[in-house]
């Protein structure tokens, strides 16, 4: 029932991911590596336990304890993992001590420290001085030193920025003021993002970790075999169905790549997909599952707590554009297919999409609730804390069950436990906790059962691990929102884009999205929307685009900024599995995402197509006669798109029929009085020569 590798070992045949990601690898098997563990799991349990309430403190305290947790795994973890010497080792150890020291000052002095607000002691300055220190230490050492770099700028314009010239100065701010403010309090390291860490971010990574271990990539893998494998070029549409699949539990792009990724790459290139190809499809399919609801990379919890909307507008701004995004890769690698005849897998050899979903259905009630959950309108960290607990007492109750006389008995025994998971609602977290502990007890006295209780350990130190990235991103970060909220800085950038915008919308929003990707070189997704959203997105605001549109706009963005050159980050985690260049996988990437780069344009001159209310064409046509319109345009606008990019359309297409195809899916795009009927008009134009280029070869043959 239950898929997993032994918990502290890495299989023999996996590439070397170290290099993107210095804790891809499962904990080593030494004493520092298994102290490290049971580190991992005491973090999980802690975030559990203050997530269900079992323990109850308040709001700063958690952020603190949770910024301490990431330090005290962060450095020794990556010492471990690039097998550093005795001295690098030992600093790291003092590292991740002062990070705790902080996490328990914060504690200690709580009550004293909001007195003081404001006024703060010289100790204090001390202890936030090394705070900081250790945030950006940390976020260099797992990220590199792009993100830190940035921070920094940011925090010495704090610092000196009143000495710059006007309109880029500010009024001045000592050194204790600064500390204070970055280091203390709700508005530096321990601002929206590190809350967002500390409750929604966590509990949905170690939900996506219970569900990887209880096999759903294997049933996810399993569906989208049988379902289009024997199609033409089937290798690759599972990766992008696979890839989809697993964005809606994992949410991490460069996590999909090496997961996925493993197995579909190699597919794609057996049966003809040239290398860089296949690791394009597999690196944009993978940073699609952050555009795809529920779990959207983390993002959307950030974005609905910023804009103090609830979580379901996000998701519904979302989900036209990730059916759209994903439909796009899959048009894309199947006009791949047909340029160079690239047929799918035998139908025979491929597994049973139904058989797979009968044996495993019960894998998906966790992810369906989360759904119902937040689209009811609980809180992610509600619908996440549910999500979580059925998904154990599925594992859990899953191991007992086998244990149990087939038939009747297993039956009443499931009927049972799923009375427990609906009294939940009533009744409350206890209810869960206390069947869970039966259910411990319960799988203790067997082998399976203990086999399964060390799944579920494993699944929650992995879980904290795979945290770590995002958590010490959403400090280090923090740190750029307490510039904002201090200085104003964001008022200059902003003016400046309303003032291109005055002039044209559309090069706003081009300088938006560049600034976009140039931020997102080498930054991971969130601390890149972090950034973005704060200075452009009040600017797009006010050149009157929607809330929701103009955030969105900027996630978008952000996700695509993985995929470009030169840093491109899943496309480099991709190259060691395709064997190929990481540049030449992120310039197939850029052409199998093209409809990412279309979507934001479109959803600003048509919010209808983020289900937003607003803009020119609803106004005049009604909400309900827009949305229908711009998805279809936007669909015909992304079929143009693929088939001029990657050159067929039933049959090999010449550089001047391309051309065509781009001008028509420009135009489309541009939304400007006149340019949907000159782009109808070039798309038939398009159609017709494509088609007759068509017949006239198949008459030929």
């Amino acid at each position: 029932m239950l898929h997993d590798q032994a918990p502290h070992q890495v299989p023999e045949d996996q590439p070397d991911l170290g290099l993107h990601d210095p804790l891809a690898e499962s904990f080593p098997s030494t004493p520092e590596g298994r102290l490290l563990f049971w580190l991992a799991l005491c973090f999980s349990v802690f975030q559990i336990a203050t997530a269900a309430h079992i323990v109850d403190f308040a709001s700063q305290i958690v952020r603190a304890i949770h910024v301490g947790f990431l330090m005290l795994l962060t450095f020794p973890l990556v010492a471990l993992a690039r097998k550093s010497g005795p001295a690098v080792k030992t600093f790291a150890w003092i590292m991740a001590g002062l990070g705790v020291l902080v996490a328990f000052y914060q504690w200690y002095e709580y009550t004293e420290l909001l007195l003081r607000a404001g006024d703060p002691l010289t100790r204090d300055i001390v202890l936030g001085v090394i705070a900081l220190g250790t945030v950006f230490a940390a976020a260099w050492v797992i990220m590199g030193p792009a993100l830190p770099i940035i921070s920094g700028a940011f925090l010495a314009y704090c610092l000196f920025g009143e000495y710059l010239p006007a309109p880029f100065d500010h009024r001045g701010y000592d050194f204790a003021q600064v500390i204070d403010h970055m280091a203390y309090g709700t508005e530096g390291i321990y601002g929206i993002p590190i809350f967002v860490s500390s409750s929604f971010i966590f509990l949905f990574i170690l939900f996506g970790s219970f569900l990887e271990k209880a096999g759903m990539i294997q049933l996810f893998t399993d569906v989208s075999l049988g379902l289009v494998g024997h199609k033409r070029g089937g290798a690759a549409k599972v990766s992008v169905i696979s890839s989809g699949l697993m964005g809606t539990i994992s949410g991490s792009g460069v996590a999909n790549v090496v997961t996925t990724g493993q197995f579909t790459i190699p597919l794609m290139k057996k049966f003809g997909y040239r290398a860089a190809f296949a690791g394009g499809v597999e690196s944009t399919s993978s940073m699609g599952g952050q555009l795809m609801p529920p779990v959207m990379g983390a993002v959307a919890f950030i974005m609905a707590e910023t804009l103090g909307v609830e979580y379901y507008e996000v998701v519904q701004a979302a989900i036209i554009p990730a059916v759209l995004y994903f439909a796009s890769a899959f048009w894309m690698v199947h006009l791949e297919a047909g340029k160079h005849n690239l047929i799918g897998l035998p139908k025979s050899e491929l597994p049973s999409p139904m058989k797979a979903l009968k044996e495993q259905w019960y894998l998906v009630l966790p992810l369906l609730m989360l759904i119902y959950l937040l689209f009811s309108g609980y809180t992610p960290l509600f619908a996440g804390t549910v999500g979580l607990a059925l998904t154990v007492l599925l594992i859990l109750g899953g191991s007992v069950a086998l244990g149990l006389p087939a038939g009747v008995i297993r039956i009443i025994f499931w009927i049972g436990l799923g009375l427990i998971a609906a009294a939940f609602l009533q009744f409350g977290i206890m209810v869960i906790l206390a069947a869970v502990l039966a259910l411990v007890a319960w799988n203790a006295l067997s082998k399976g059962g203990r086999e399964t209780l060390a799944i579920c350990r494993d699944s929650l130190a992995e879980g904290a691990k795979t945290a770590l990235p995002v958590g010490v991103a959403c400090a280090v970060v923090g740190i750029i929102i307490g510039t904002m909220t201090l200085t104003g800085a964001a008022n200059t950038f902003g003016q400046f884009i309303v003032s291109v915008g005055d002039k044209s919308l559309f090069l706003s929003l081009v300088l938006t999205m560049i600034t976009c990707i140039v931020l997102g070189m080498g930054i991971p997704t969130i601390p890149n929307y972090i950034i973005t959203s704060s200075i452009a997105g009040p600017a797009l605001l006010e050149l009157g685009v929607p809330l929701i549109v103009s955030h969105m706009f900027v996630f978008y963005f952000g996700i695509l900024a993985d995929l470009t050159p030169p840093v491109a980050l899943a496309c480099f985690a991709a190259a060691p599995i395709a064997k190929e260049s990481g540049l030449k996988i992120s310039m197939e990437a850029i052409k199998v995402a093209a409809a990412g780069f279309v979507i934001p344009f479109m959803a600003v001159y048509t919010p209808a197509l983020m289900l937003q209310d607003g803009g020119a064409l609803a106004a005049e046509i009604g909400y309900v006669p827009a949305v229908i319109y711009i998805v279809g345009k936007t669909a015909l606008a992304i079929g143009l798109w693929g088939a001029a990019v990657i050159g067929f359309l039933g049959s090999r297409l010449g550089w001047p029929l391309r051309g065509l195809g781009m001008i028509a899916a420009f135009t489309l795009v541009a939304a400007l009085p006149l340019t949907d009927e000159i782009g109808f008009a070039l798309a038939a134009l398009f159609a017709f020569l494509a088609w007759r280029q068509m017949r006239g070869q198949a008459e030929a043959a």
